[in-house]
């Protein structure tokens, strides 16, 4: 259920693979992805495995690839979900309540996880190319200090790495304009980008330390890879804090 998990005092972070889920070929497994073509009974189901092994309810947005940050606030939970069950479309998530866990789906982009040391914030980020290019963890991390963060820290998970991230030549240098290291060759030596390593080097750029877990979602079957199977599911990064009592 969980490529890597760590729960300190307080604070759940965790992405999750593709074991233990109620999905069929070809998401077999614990798709999270409401928006892939899966049952949607199964995507219910596998979140509601995921929510009672982490003890919190999952709060999720609609993805488009871009740099919005939603902030996600008693009054938004209360009001309807959108038919995937996400409570508003973005590529970031920031909250100060307990009791919630925000998640990021992704089958090769790259789960950001942000919290504060000193304080009850906490944020998430799906960074593909577009989204590292756009700057999305950037506006993390600027939505989380205008809200009063102190000590930022960051977990980045499993992505595709960029030797299996083949792009034409043009991609790569627009993507090098922001993030010089993103840029990369793959294991046939055509152009590529690494958008994790792009991600970290603008977490770095802003002062906010990173842990990084390793793995490649292309070359890992227990992760979700469209770039290796097309059609496929998602899996997650997963971030919150518990309330007092739990």
């Amino acid at each position: 259920m969980f490529a890597w998990r760590d729960d300190a005092p307080g604070l759940v972070r965790a992405f999750t693979d593709r074991h233990g889920g109620r999905s069929v070929a070809p998401f077999a497994g614990l798709n999270l992805g409401a928006h892939v073509g899966d049952d949607p009974d199964a995507v219910r189901g596998n979140r509601e495995v995921v929510e009672q092994a982490v003890g919190l309810p999952l709060v999720l947005a609609d993805q488009v690839h871009g740099a919005d940050v939603v902030h996600v606030t008693s009054q938004l939970l209360e009001a309807p979900r959108t038919t995937t069950g996400a409570v508003g479309e973005g590529d970031a998530l920031v909250t100060d309540l307990p009791g919630v866990a925000l998640g990021v789906l992704v089958a090769d982009c790259t789960p950001v996880l942000v919290h504060d040391a000193a304080g009850g914030l906490v944020g998430a980020a799906h960074a593909g190319r577009p989204g590292m290019v756009a700057g999305v963890v950037l506006r993390l991390v600027e939505a989380m200090r205008d809200l009063g963060a102190r000590d930022l820290r960051a977990t980045v998970g499993p992505s595709v790495c960029g030797r299996c991230y083949e792009v034409p030549a043009d991609m790569r240098a627009a993507a090098a304009e922001v993030s010089p290291p993103s840029a990369a060759v793959t294991w046939t030596g055509t152009p590529a980008i690494d958008v994790a390593t792009g991600v970290v080097d603008q977490l770095q750029g802003a002062g906010v330390p990173v842990e990084w877990v390793p793995g490649c979602a292309r070359e890992d079957d227990s992760l979700y890879s469209y770039r290796r199977d097309g059609r496929t599911g998602r899996y997650a990064g997963i971030i919150g804090r518990r309330g007092e009592s739990a």
